[in-house]
């Protein structure tokens, strides 16, 4: 599993005007079965996303196609790690 944080690297009427796409981008992950949860920074200065990958590599693969990184508004930081205890409701998040 990942940790993802995006940090802006344009200013948010930039952002404002890839969003949708970005929304886009999302929605289909989550599809997927890749996002398990996502949203915004507080203050508003990037993101952060809950992922599900086969490994790194796949989850960069998925990452560059999102349209913060083609437009080069975002960076990203990813930390992988092996979730061992989950809240009440949250045991799919688990792995072995």
């Amino acid at each position: 599993m990942f940790v993802v944080t995006l940090t802006y690297t344009a200013p948010l009427d930039r952002i404002d005007a890839l969003l949708p796409e970005h929304v886009a981008w999302l929605e289909r992950q989550y599809a997927a079965g890749t996002l398990l949860a996502s949203g915004r920074r507080v203050p508003r200065t990037g993101g952060v996303l809950l992922a599900r990958a086969a490994d790194r590599a796949a989850l960069d693969a998925l990452l560059a196609e999102d349209v913060f990184h083609r437009a080069g508004v975002a960076e990203y930081q990813v930390v992988e790690f092996t979730a061992s205890m989950a809240g009440p409701g949250l045991d799919e998040l688990l792995e072995a």
